[in-house]
């Protein structure tokens, strides 16, 4: 059973709580500030300021922390401790999972890499959610079309669509050496996510930038092609040009969190010029006389399979505002 809906009192009062353990635990002897690595279970590897790692245990009654959270901590050894309190997150990233409960994915991030390749086939479908959840969270959203050495007729289609909105499409390939300093620049002094379906090279990306580091790279299933879970739990890097990006594991589809139709609505860029210009104001923007956006459509002004996406987002997601 999912979680239910809190209400803005309990949120207040959760919020009153968290501040109050954290304030508690800033007064606390021998306590230090650090940044969540990588969760592994009831446990997180944390980095305080002299980059030294601990395996810290959780404080019960304590929101799950994720990579790139700010956490205080004690040391109960020389390696480890236990996460007293989590500073406020400015972002959280997070997703429904098959219980239909949220799951925090990555905190404090500043903007989204979104990783396609021609395999496993892209999707039109997850790569919007990831664009609406990036609009919802005012973060900077950019498309990557990775193995360009390979054939890529359906990448290639997809990204063009997206460039044609006005997103920005970097083009790489990690086995010729094309588009990675492209990358890297737009990585500079930001706390990147990079997501995206299972296979489509994320961890091959961060692998090229990172060669020191030890990745699991795994190949893409010939058989299904969809590819194997080589990530299996978000992981910060330090990015030597100044930043750092987390990897997530990959994903076959990407389930939002409840929103509101008009945050659905803001996550489809282009069609901002047509908002309450439909004859109806609770038009879904399908068969309704007077309708925008199908006007759209039919003057070639909108994509139909946006349209399409946005529709079945809104039946799947979308709660009243």
């Amino acid at each position: 059973m999912g979680k239910r809906k809190l209400t803005q009192q309990q949120e207040r009062r959760i919020a009153l709580q968290h501040d109050h353990r954290l304030q508690h635990s800033l007064h606390l002897e021998a306590v230090e500030e650090g940044l969540v690595i990588v969760r592994h279970g009831a446990k997180a590897w944390v980095e305080n300021e002299h980059k030294q790692w601990f395996l810290c245990a959780l404080r019960q009654n304590l929101d799950s922390p994720v990579a790139g959270d700010r956490v205080i901590f004690q040391r109960d050894s020389a390696d480890t401790g236990v996460i007293t309190a989590i500073h406020t997150r400015h972002t959280v990233i997070q997703r429904v999972d098959a219980s239909q409960n949220l799951k925090p994915l990555a905190a404090n991030v500043d903007q989204c890499i979104i990783v396609i390749a021609e395999i496993p086939e892209p999707s039109m479908e997850i790569v919007d959610r990831y664009f609406v959840a990036a609009t919802v969270l005012n973060l900077e959203a950019i498309i990557v079309c990775n193995k360009i050495d390979l054939p890529s007729e359906k990448s290639s289609a997809l990204c063009k669509a997206y460039e044609s909105i006005g997103y920005t499409v970097v083009r790489t390939s990690v086995l010729e050496q094309r588009g990675l300093e492209t990358l890297k620049g737009l990585l500079i002094d930001k706390t990147s996510i990079f997501v995206g379906q299972s296979g489509v090279g994320k961890s091959s990306l961060i692998q090229a930038f990172m060669p020191e580091e030890n990745l699991a790279i795994g190949a893409v299933s010939e058989v299904v092609a969809l590819g194997k879970h080589t990530t299996t739990s978000a992981r910060l890097y330090h990015f030597k040009g100044g930043g750092d990006f987390i990897d997530s594991p990959g994903v076959r589809r990407f389930n939002l969190w409840p929103m509101t139709r008009a945050d659905i609505f803001k996550g489809f860029v282009e069609f901002k010029p047509y908002k309450g210009r439909c004859k109806f104001r609770n038009c879904e923007h399908r068969e309704e006389p007077g309708c925008a956006l199908q006007e759209a459509l039919k003057e070639g002004k909108i994509c139909e399979e946006r349209l399409n996406s946005f529709q079945h987002l809104v039946a799947m997601h979308a709660r009243e505002s």
